[in-house]
């Protein structure tokens, strides 16, 4: 449903304005179906990987939202019945976590720094190399966990660490080597494809307009 706005400029003119509003993980996945990575995709999942893990699942050719809209909550996944933040994977599927981690082994100035720990993991300097490819391990997982739960055709990568070309390399090789080197999940369980996203970190910007354009033609 679209809420009109009203705002009054300085002139004393007023002026209403559509507003519509979505969940940074699903704008995300309908940028991607909309005209991403994810367009033409009947069953797929847009996974965002930044502070937690945020993401959406096209199902059917509609974004899912489950019963009390939380579906593609994805942080709160465990490993295992515990309270610790360390189980979930909002934490161990963190990128800014992954980095902090890298950037704190090679006792960088600042642990926030991004661009410089992933010039290390792109020189394939062991410490960054070793956390980096246990990281995407992770995030392999959990794709083939999620696969084995929704049936879905692609997996497209986003959040701002899917501009580097390795991250999503690196997550489908991971995925690659346990879905082919276990024989009972690939007979099975179907393959999915994993794909970096087309708009990275921009998704949910772009997911917004189309949720907006999405509600305005159901208003008309």
């Amino acid at each position: 449903m679209v809420v009109f706005r009203r705002r009054r400029l300085k002139d004393g003119v007023a002026i209403r304005f559509p507003l519509a509003i979505e969940n940074d993980g699903k704008a995300a996945a309908l940028a991607e179906f909309w005209v991403g990575e994810l367009k033409g995709v009947a069953n797929g999942l847009a996974l965002v990987l930044g502070t937690g893990v945020g993401g959406g699942f096209v199902i059917d050719g509609q974004l899912h939202y489950g019963a009390h809209y939380e579906a593609g909550e994805l942080s709160f996944i465990y490993h295992k019945i515990t309270t610790d933040r360390e189980s979930r994977f909002g934490f161990t599927g963190s990128a800014v976590e992954m980095i902090k981690e890298i950037a704190t082994e090679l006792e960088l100035p600042d642990v926030h720094d991004g661009e410089k720990v992933f010039e290390f993991i792109n020189a394939g300097y062991p410490q960054a190399k070793r956390i980096f490819n246990k990281y995407a391990r992770t995030i392999a997982l959990q794709i083939q966990n999620l696969q084995a739960t929704v049936d879905i055709e692609r997996v497209v990568i986003g959040g701002g660490i899917s501009a580097q070309p390795i991250v999503t390399a690196t997550i489908r090789e991971a995925y690659e080597a346990f879905y082919q080197g276990n024989p009972y999940i690939n007979r099975m369980i179907s393959h999915v494809d994993i794909v970096p996203g087309k708009f990275g970190n921009d998704a949910n910007l772009y997911g917004a307009i189309y949720r907006l354009l999405l509600e305005l033609n159901q208003e008309a």
